[in-house]
């Protein structure tokens, strides 16, 4: 399946992927192939991606919404603001 993580800023990945988790609001969850069309608003945590060569990526988020539909992932996301303290 295909997977695109945007910022307002900038695109963080794009492409194949065998599997994402994403911090939803009401608790994480795994998208696999095949997944259920879904929209959900995601929480601060990270995103763990492992792509179809088996290479894993996290990203740290501060919230956004994810979108899956026919197979095609999309996750908008804001990052965390390093200035907070």
């Amino acid at each position: 399946m295909n997977l695109i993580v945007l910022t307002p800023e900038q695109e963080l990945f794009n492409g194949e992927v065998s599997s994402v988790k994403v911090p939803g609001t009401k608790g994480q969850f795994e998208i696999l192939k095949g997944h259920a069309p879904i929209v959900s608003s995601l929480a601060a945590g990270v995103v763990r991606i492992v792509d179809d060569k088996g290479q894993k990526t996290e990203i740290a988020v501060e919230k956004g919404f994810v979108e899956v539909l026919r197979n095609e992932v999309s996750v908008l996301v804001q990052l965390p603001n390093k200035d907070k303290q």
